[in-house]
């Protein structure tokens, strides 16, 4: 009798600490700037450090229940069973908002780089070719995936200390506003600048979608992740405050190549030192735009197991055990997508998609720790049940701010979501009526 092909578990922890620093360094490289459009130096910086608490205290929560459920569905998984399939399902949905559209923001971004660094090729054509090379590295297999995230991980981190040394001759606290002269902080700032400073953050959880890809669960999920978070919130910070401190920020507030923007404003246009920058850049976006691929198509494959979506989804190729036909589905969305809406539209979709997950995951860690208190949990998230607690009051708000700041496409979003939801249980009935 052949065997189902499952999933090869080939993962350590410095694997997911690339993965996890890998999903998001892009958000380092662009896209947080467009805050800059909303709110003043100090009212951006207010989200970012709200951001950064919130993800703290998820990331606390979220590992425990990575490392006592360690399934590819994630969220999903932790949903559903804490929650029933309703649950479940809407939360791989809200998963899917953010990892499919994710991708296409990203490779906007890859484009606009590419086209910085050779003028003569056009941005969209620039970024579209680089989405379908990644989705095709993406089905070689998953030691090879890892190992590429693994390395252009590296050399985007490389890419951004480069960057932080090379603005450190030019840092001037007089390019800061005096906290004493922006006493008038506008609260509507503050909120509407909230969705790009997650992107900061955006798709670190992605780690748990290759859960049932890592050896160790029990060790390599705390160490990988925990690490990646505070390797990213070190990051973040120092970009934010290195940045407003060399230039207008009004000036980067709406283009998708902000850093080599910054280095060739300050270096000059013959310096070497603004395209050797933007080439490891690439590496940046490479990572997260891979990554994110590796996660969507982990996410396709695990809710097809579960029946929320076609079979077709969760097929693996018999040599690289890859889950091709979800690999190569999540790409074509993330296509579609990328040619009919803007980078600051796909980042503040991918952001709801984000916060609407969080609140459902904290909501199944406590359900969980309630009703299966003997689940045997490697990790324990401190500050129980506080924690959990203060962590939704802060997605509450996040959320809150990603749907004032384009109510239209988030309707859009969920009334999609509802469709879905009603196609799934018609079809549950149906097949149970036939049964």
């Amino acid at each position: 009798m052949n065997e189902t092909p499952k999933l090869h578990k080939a993962l350590h922890s410095v694997h997911l600490w690339g993965m996890a620093v890998g999903l998001v360094i892009s958000g380092d490289y662009f896209g947080w700037n467009f805050g800059w459009s909303n709110a003043n130096f100090w009212e951006f910086g207010i989200s970012i450090v709200w951001i950064a608490i919130f993800y703290v205290m998820f990331a606390l929560c979220f590992t425990e229940l990575a490392a006592s459920i360690p399934q590819a569905g994630g969220p999903s998984a932790y949903a559903k069973r804490a929650l029933g399939d309703t649950f479940g399902f809407f939360t791989g949905y809200l998963v899917l908002v953010e990892f499919l559209l994710a991708p296409p923001a990203i490779a906007s971004a890859l484009g606009g780089y590419i086209h910085f660094l050779f003028p003569i090729i056009p941005s969209l054509y620039a970024g579209v070719g680089m989405f379908l090379l990644l989705l095709l590295m993406n089905l070689t297999g998953i030691k090879q995936t890892a190992r590429f995230e693994l390395f252009v991980t590296f050399i985007a981190v490389i890419g951004l200390l480069l960057y932080l040394g090379l603005l450190v001759p030019h840092l001037s606290l007089d390019q800061i506003p005096n906290w004493k002269n922006e006493t008038n902080i506008s609260f509507s700032a503050v909120f509407t600048s909230i969705p790009f400073a997650i992107w900061f953050f955006l798709a670190v959880e992605g780690v748990a979608l290759a859960a049932e890809e890592v050896k160790n669960p029990a060790k390599d999920i705390p160490k990988g992740y925990i690490a990646g978070i505070i390797t990213l919130l070190c990051l973040a910070g120092m970009i934010y405050g290195f940045t407003a401190s060399v230039t207008n920020t009004k000036d980067i507030a709406n283009i998708e190549y902000p850093l080599s923007f910054v280095l060739n404003s300050l270096y000059g246009s013959d310096s070497i030192w603004p395209i050797l920058f933007t080439f490891i850049g690439l590496f940046g976006l490479v990572a997260s735009l891979f990554g994110i691929i590796l996660g969507n198509s982990r996410l396709l494959y695990a809710m097809s197991k579960e029946g929320y979506l076609p079979k077709y989804l969760s097929q693996l190729t018999k040599g690289s055990i890859v889950p091709q036909n979800a690999v190569i589905s999540g790409g074509v969305v993330g296509i579609f997508c990328m040619l009919f809406l803007n980078t600051a539209e796909l980042i503040t979709i991918s952001a709801l998609g984000a916060c609407g997950m969080y609140l459902l995951c904290l909501v199944s860690y406590l359900f969980l720790r309630k009703r299966e208190p003997n689940l045997d949990r490697p990790y324990k998230a401190p500050l129980y049940p506080i924690l959990p607690f203060i962590a939704m009051a802060f997605g509450v708000f996040a959320f809150g701010s990603v749907f004032y700041a384009e109510p239209k496409l988030t309707i859009g979003v969920f009334f999609v979501g509802i469709v879905l939801g009603i196609g799934y249980r018609l079809n549950q009935f149906r097949n149970k009526s036939i049964n």
